[in-house]
């Protein structure tokens, strides 16, 4: 079981039940289902929760088994259950298949097909175009950032049954904020990535320029993009200066890598990046005006 259910990485499953679950706040009107005031919602947020985390786990695991050959070849995946034997390729397989397609359905059912189409277009997007791409160009990063921007529209639409410009800021907000976290990643596994055939942009250009280039162009593209909900009416002047500052550090973490382009600078704008999104949606769900 424990093999089976590092294979889920419920790291990340958690980071994207967390952004599901802002999403779906936010698409919760009064006096509709939806709402967790009431018998209705609390069911139907159990089901987004449940059908969108296991579609997570079983693209997580999906994702091991068609990256096990480049995961044996890196030092930090390498004690991934593949690798390292303790679990064959077809039980991963099959594990994967099962627990996607148990999470779509569940959606479907659950909750409604707009959300499962979701779901799967993630599923899809991640392994079928995202995952192959990474082997060929540095722009597989670009890509990668699509699915890995969905959770907020599908949270969305599990709770408001369509998709808005209210979803659309909560996508731009993590689809902008997951490349100076992936660069910093990037930059720090290099030799790692080179060594598997990765061709992530600190392998394709090794002195470090362009990687901390983007890193700074995404962090500052952020900030504008973070007072989104802001002119939409979705938050107040509390996250307003939350989000300003916060992204001013993010900012401030990335400018640093530009001019000291070691690990130790790319690991603070990795950790940067896993402080700023739970705080910039505990600002946002806190600081959203009454109805």
């Amino acid at each position: 079981m424990k093999h089976y259910i590092e294979l889920t990485k419920p790291r990340i499953t958690w980071l994207i039940l967390m952004s599901t679950g802002v999403g779906y706040y936010f698409g919760i009107h009064p006096g509709t289902s939806s709402d967790w005031h009431t018998r209705a919602g609390i069911l139907l947020l159990f089901h987004t929760m449940l059908g969108t985390g296991l579609i997570a786990s079983g693209t997580a695991a999906l994702n091991q088994w068609f990256e096990r050959t480049s995961d044996a070849q890196m030092r930090r995946t390498a004690g991934r259950p593949l690798p390292m034997g303790k679990m064959s390729a077809p039980r991963a397989l099959w594990f994967g298949i099962v627990v996607a397609a148990a999470g779509f359905f569940d959606l479907g059912f659950g909750v409604n097909w707009l959300t499962a189409f979701l779901g799967l277009l993630t599923l899809a997007g991640y392994l079928f175009v995202y995952t192959p791409l990474k082997k060929r160009s540095h722009l597989s990063t670009v890509i990668g950032a699509v699915p890995g921007a969905m959770p907020p529209l599908m949270g969305y639409a599990a709770s408001y049954g369509a998709l808005n410009q209210e979803a659309w800021a909560l996508f731009a907000i993590l689809f902008i904020w997951q490349f100076p976290h992936f660069l910093a990643i990037a930059w720090m596994y290099r030799e790692d990535y080179a060594r598997a055939g990765i061709r992530m942009l600190p392998v394709v250009e090794p002195d470090g320029l362009s990687t901390a280039r983007q890193i700074v162009l995404y962090a500052s593209t952020l900030i504008p993009i973070s007072l989104f909900p802001v002119l939409l009416g979705m938050t107040g002047k509390v996250y307003f200066i939350g989000s300003l500052i916060l992204g001013a550090w993010f900012l401030y973490t990335g400018v640093r890598v530009a001019f000291d382009r070691t690990n130790i600078r790319a690991r603070q704008v990795l950790l940067a990046s896993v402080i700023y999104l739970p705080l910039i949606y505990t600002l946002m769900v806190f600081d959203r005006p009454a109805s």
